[in-house]
């Protein structure tokens, strides 16, 4: 059976009544080679907010989010997600988590409603049930019948979104959502960001772009060469 645990703070000590943050880390750290690409980094998001993780690129962002999701094994530190250890309970803890990472992929010669179907089928009967509701959520419904390949960066930004939503997620994590986009496609993601905090689920965000996590986030922890510099 999977053991729920307490969450605890940046400073690593437990808190057995505190489940506030549904992400913790405490010295995470990875290195290849000789090379540390993420450098001791504590964090503490709370749930229910936006969350910017801000800095250049290069600076460990895209690795910290893929030692999150279990895709990359930290070298040493303390992960806990949703109230579960990683890596040992990733399952557990990513069963209401919705991620992209860079830019979103799909089979292009299939519809937007086809490549949530194909991605629900090795999910759950009620990941079908959210398909059509997912893609009116992200604005995609009159052209769910369309193949991806003609989709702009936008819209398959949005059709990524809708499959996060498949899972119902209490946590989504995006890296770099707003790259590519036009003014008109940022403001609306920002909008849909701000709806989902709205309805109680926390979204972490990873991005360069300073104004847009200004204008987006609730919170934010600025990381340069793999280190926190600031957390507020």
């Amino acid at each position: 059976m999977t053991t729920k645990v307490s969450t605890y703070a940046a400073s690593g000590l437990l808190e057995s009544d505190d489940d506030s943050n549904i992400v913790t880390t405490r010295n995470l750290t990875k290195k290849f080679g000789d090379r540390i690409a993420v450098n001791k980094v504590s964090l503490a998001i709370p749930r229910g907010i936006a969350f910017g993780y801000l800095g250049p690129n290069g600076a460990g962002k895209t690795t910290l989010i893929r030692m999150l999701l279990g895709l990359t094994q930290p070298t040493s530190g303390e992960m806990v997600l949703r109230g579960y250890r990683l890596p040992s309970h990733r399952s557990a803890a990513l069963s209401k988590v919705g991620a992209i990472i860079e830019e979103p992929r799909f089979h292009p010669h299939l519809t937007g409603r086809e490549n949530l179907e194909v991605f629900a089928s090795v999910r759950d009967k009620e990941s079908f049930g959210r398909i059509s509701g997912a893609l009116e959520r992200v604005g995609l419904g009159e052209r769910a019948t369309e193949r991806v390949r003609g989709y702009s960066l936008g819209m398959r930004q949005r059709l990524g979104i809708a499959r996060c939503l498949l899972s119902d997620p209490e946590l989504l994590i995006l890296d770099e959502p707003m790259n590519g986009l036009d003014p008109g496609g940022i403001l609306e993601f920002r909008h849909l960001i701000r709806s989902f905090v709205d309805e109680g689920r926390t979204v972490v965000i990873s991005s360069h772009l300073l104004d847009e996590i200004e204008k987006t986030c609730d919170a934010v922890a600025i990381v340069d060469s793999g280190q926190v510099v600031k957390q507020g």
